[in-house]
């Protein structure tokens, strides 16, 4: 079992930026391959980032290099940066972790609104 404790969420206004963490302590933090979702009422849950365990980073078409996934093993912290946030990037954020099995965090809501 893999706990994913997530945070960094809040409001923002449009063009701003945040910084979400996922925390997974008490895991072999550095084997798993770490990424985030988002997810808006009504609508299925979304690809958004992912960064393998080697390193290696895949972002959905949307970020248009908005937005940075990065890890720190050391921490056992993932991380996802985003700049220049839109009122379509409002959605709550969950971290996953997943190897062979898939690990999900409580979610943290973002809104970007003026």
């Amino acid at each position: 079992q893999v706990q994913l404790v997530e945070s960094g969420g809040g409001l923002v206004q449009p063009g701003g930026s945040l910084r979400l963490s996922c925390a997974a302590p008490g895991s072999i933090f550095s084997i798993y391959d770490m990424g985030w979702y988002r997810q808006v009422p009504g609508k299925q849950r979304e690809f958004v980032a992912t960064i393998t365990s080697a390193g290696s980073t895949i972002y959905a078409e949307f970020v248009k290099g908005r937005f940075t996934i990065s890890r720190d093993n050391a921490k056992k912290t993932v991380y996802l940066q985003m700049n220049g946030l839109e009122p379509e990037d409002t959605a709550v954020y969950y971290c996953h972790a997943e190897r062979v099995y898939d690990y999900w965090g409580q979610g943290t809501q973002v809104t970007v609104s003026s």
